[in-house]
């Protein structure tokens, strides 16, 4: 069995409140929630306005298998919405 870990590092240019930021977020949680099998959540900067870092994790009965979901995930984020663009992101592979 492996377990996978995507931490994604995101630039919010447009948020100029925390209300602004979780509108957003949380649409974005929400859409990798129900496209793909995975927990996510914002894990830190949540008191930064124009920064966000969410992780996301999945399991595997095979470590290519939660890797390749993991880049998927991240490229779908890094496509997908213009008011969050995306700095950095980094795929861990726990076994």
């Amino acid at each position: 069995m492996a377990i996978g870990l995507l931490t994604i590092e995101l630039y919010l240019p447009v948020t100029n409140s925390l209300k602004e930021k979780r509108s957003v977020l949380r649409p974005l949680i929400a859409r990798l929630r129900k496209e793909y099998n995975i927990s996510i959540c914002e894990a830190d900067a949540q008191d930064q306005l124009s920064r966000a870092v969410v992780e996301v994790v999945c399991v595997s009965g095979n470590r290519a298998l939660a890797h390749r979901l993991l880049q998927n995930v991240a490229n779908r984020v890094e496509s997908w919405r213009m008011d969050a663009q995306m700095i950095d992101y980094n795929i861990e592979m726990i076994e």
